[in-house]
């Protein structure tokens, strides 16, 4: 198992997402969560990311998302940083929940632009005020997580702009087509305000990303110690050892983004003992047997941690 030193800003590494775990009732298992996050430590996590959407953060209550909140942080107790998605529509509940991210721990919140639905977004003078409600209510860094999921262009101007002018604004989760281009030209814009540049979407596209000049990445949870293969050779100057690194995962990494989603890490966290359910909550449905086996069978070949954390 990989040791990761406890991250000081500006954060930098592989920030994974964990998921929710859910018994397979489709209650919370706050011991299997507990689980999760040891085991992501354990795996070479720089910090991790809570309450995102690849942790089903639209099947939670409001009061589910508050336990989840504190048993996490809680229970890594310092050990990692720890990201809080606080993303709501609302300018007001956003920054509630950003305030009680920040007094039960966290070391950054994340959030999308305001939208809802398919068809209601808000113009750049809303976004911006929206985002600046959010920075004027806490001290922590906020990251903006640029991905399709919003429907809300976000141009680099943009960007750049509510990060020289808003003071928590700081980090770019960038998940969007031709996303190394995107971060490569927000970092040309923003200058020493784009503390953060990162990198998303399984790591699907994380080696052009790196060159671009992304400092971190926020994969799915089940495979930190790959990520870290990759990402650690790159940082100390190894670009050929991490391109080979990246060729060797890129198949699991592709199975996840493609095939899979946000439950590639249950199953894999579930195959290797680390949680006792992989269920998601319906209207969701279980992976396909085959695709289960695809995925499973990928991820042998490579030894991952989270195959043998549990057994």
């Amino acid at each position: 198992m990989t040791s990761v030193a406890v991250a000081k800003r500006p954060y930098r590494g592989v920030f994974p997402v964990a998921p929710t775990i859910f018994d397979a009732n489709g209650n919370l298992d706050l011991d299997g969560q507990r689980r999760c996050v040891d085991f992501m430590i354990d795996a070479g996590s720089h910090g991790i990311c809570i309450l995102a959407n690849f942790s089903e953060q639209f099947v939670l209550t409001d009061a589910e998302r508050e336990t989840v909140m504190h048993t996490v942080l809680e229970h890594v107790a310092g050990r990692t940083p720890v990201i809080v998605t606080t993303t709501h529509f609302s300018s007001a509940v956003c920054a509630a929940r950003s305030r009680e991210a920040e007094a039960a721990g966290a070391a950054m919140v994340m959030v999308m632009p305001p939208y809802h639905g398919a068809t209601f977004r808000v113009g750049e003078p809303g976004i911006y005020e929206f985002y600046r409600v959010v920075s004027d209510a806490i001290n922590v860094p906020i990251m903006i997580q640029d991905a399709p999921v919003a429907g809300t262009p976000l141009s680099v101007d943009f960007l750049a702009r509510m990060a020289k002018e808003l003071a928590n604004i700081r980090y770019f989760k960038i998940e969007v087509p031709m996303a190394a281009n995107k971060l490569r030209s927000l970092i040309e814009k923003g200058g020493a305000e784009i503390e953060g540049p990162w990198d998303g979407e399984e790591a699907i596209t994380l080696m052009a990303d790196l060159d671009a000049g992304a400092t971190g990445a926020m994969t799915g949870g089940g495979y930190p110690d790959g990520i870290r293969q990759i990402m650690d050779p790159f940082f100390a100057g190894r670009r050929d050892e991490a391109m080979q690194a990246y060729a060797r995962w890129l198949p699991l990494i592709n199975y996840e983004n493609r095939q899979c989603g946000l439950q590639a890490c249950k199953v894999l966290m579930r195959e290797g003992g680390v949680i006792k359910s992989e269920a998601v909550r319906h209207p969701l449905q279980p992976l396909h047997p085959a695709t289960r086996a695809g995925l499973i069978e990928i991820a042998r070949t490579l030894d991952p941690v989270v195959l043998r954390w549990g057994r």
